[in-house]
This record gives structure tokens, sequence and C-alpha cells, in this order.
């Protein structure tokens, strides 16, 4: 069973699984995960979800303001032994919910070319596709980042998927 948790970036499962994402992202970006390196530090976030399975800390993700109306969701992922169990959907739920419970009307977010899981799990979520949003409009990331944008509003809890 999955359990999520609201926490903070100070939760030592929340730094483990970060390292985690951050050897993955240079294993599928190796020529360019420098670039990103900079954007990808939390600190000083108190809106932090992490999914346990079994006691384990297994998924994350979190999110920061991006502006009075709007948050920035980061840090997504799920370990591989457990992809395609809805584990990174229910993270998302729960941080769509918290940004939606704390007055945000609406979500932003980048990932790469190289995560499709990412990608089917952010349209199957419901967002869309907009324009490449600073720091990800410059050329050297334009060609590789997808920015995404979807209207929050609380919803009743989702089905087990």
């Amino acid at each position: 069973m999955v359990i999520i948790k609201r926490t903070t970036c100070d939760d030592p499962h929340f730094q483990q699984l970060v390292q985690e994402l951050n050897k993955d992202l240079w294993v599928r970006y190796p020529e360019t995960q420098h670039l990103y390196e900079g954007y990808n530090i939390i600190t000083g976030i108190d809106t932090v979800v992490l999914a346990y399975n079994e006691e384990e800390p297994v998924g994350c993700g979190c999110f920061k303001p991006y502006d009075a109306q709007t948050v920035e969701i980061k840090r997504m992922y799920v370990q591989p032994k457990v992809r395609g169990q809805g584990i990174a959907y229910k993270v998302l739920y729960e941080l769509e919910q918290w940004a939606a419970e704390l007055g945000y009307r609406y979500s932003v977010l980048e990932t790469a070319i190289r995560q499709p899981e990412a990608i089917h799990l952010y349209e199957k979520s419901g967002y869309t596709i907009i324009s490449n949003y600073p720091p990800y409009d410059v050329d050297e990331k334009k060609d590789l980042s997808i920015c995404y944008r979807k209207d929050l509003q609380p919803t009743p809890k989702p089905e087990q998927v």
C-alpha cells in the first residue's frame, strides 16, 4: 500500500530520493545536465510530498511559488523498481491539492524530452504544453525542455490507480 506524506525539503528521505533523481538525470543527459543543476537546488521548501511503499520511500515531488497565482512543480521522481504503479500520479495529485488549498490557481513545470514517462504522466494528468518559460527558454535548453501548465482546483481523491 502506498502512503503519501507531506513534509519539507529537510526530510532525509526527500534528500535521498533527490540524489537518486540527480543520478538518473546525469545518465539521461550527460552532455547538458550541468546547465540545469543550479535550478534543481531545493532549499527552504516547506511543500514536499513523499510516497512510501511498505514504509520505504519510493517517490517524491515538491512545489514552490512561481508567481502570486502559480506554483512550479519540481523534483518529481519515482524509483524505477516501482514505476508503473501510479505512484507519480499520487504524488502529483497531492502536490496539486496542496497548492490549491494554499490558494494557488495554476501549476507549471518543466520536464525534458528523454523522460517519456514524465511526459505521459503530465499529459494524462491534464497538463498542456506551453512556451518554455525562463530559465528553460534559452537556446541551449530550449530544444531539450518541455514546459507545461494546468489550472488547479481541489478535486475528489482519485480512485486507486
